[in-house]
């Protein structure tokens, strides 16, 4: 099926997606790549400055120029999930992260993850980094720039109609990259 999604995303909206559903999202995302995740578990949730639970996580570091209005994103293609594999799990835990969106696949940790606090993995194809940017409406914040650099900061994004992102792994533990067979 295909679904229409404004965030923030309640738990019944996301029990009702299933794989292989395609979204299309609008509202906030924030993303975060490798040394986000890791500060972010560093911290406290009252110390993080947004509300990760609100948002979708998006795995990018986007493409971003400076302009005279503020922060224009140029390419915000996907990164490859499964680097943050290790951690994935403990940061749905401790932020309660409804919706992830990334690049390939991610691991039994994520998927147990998200089953156990009711979210989902999107996959988003790589190389639709133009596509990501149209989709982008406003650079509503950015955080930890000067600490993180440009690629690996935080940037919450406003998007509008942002996809087709495809379910990879559902709330209900099931998966199009992994044999679901004990979920059935």
């Amino acid at each position: 099926m295909e679904y229409h999604l404004t965030t923030p995303l309640s738990p019944e909206k996301i029990r009702q997606l299933h794989c292989g559903d395609i979204v299309y999202l609008t509202g906030e995302v924030f993303t975060a790549r490798d040394k986000a995740h890791y500060l972010m578990l560093q911290k406290r949730r009252q110390d993080i400055p947004f509300s990760p639970s609100e948002m979708a996580l998006y795995h990018c570091g986007p493409l971003v120029k400076k302009t005279k209005a503020g922060w224009q994103v140029v390419s915000a293609g996907p990164t490859t999930s499964n680097r943050m594999e290790e951690v994935m799990g403990r940061l749905i835990r401790k932020y309660n992260i409804p919706f992830i969106i990334g690049k390939g696949g991610m691991g039994r940790r994520t998927r147990e993850a998200l089953r156990n606090h009711v979210g989902v993995y999107a996959a988003y194809p790589g190389g639709v980094g133009a596509l990501a940017a149209d989709a982008v409406q406003t650079v509503r914040d950015v955080f930890w720039l000067r600490e993180l650099g440009v690629l690996e900061a935080v940037w919450v994004l406003t998007v509008k109609e942002f996809g087709p992102l495809i379910i990879v792994f559902d709330a209900h533990g099931r998966s199009l990259l992994h044999n679901n067979a004990e979920h059935q």
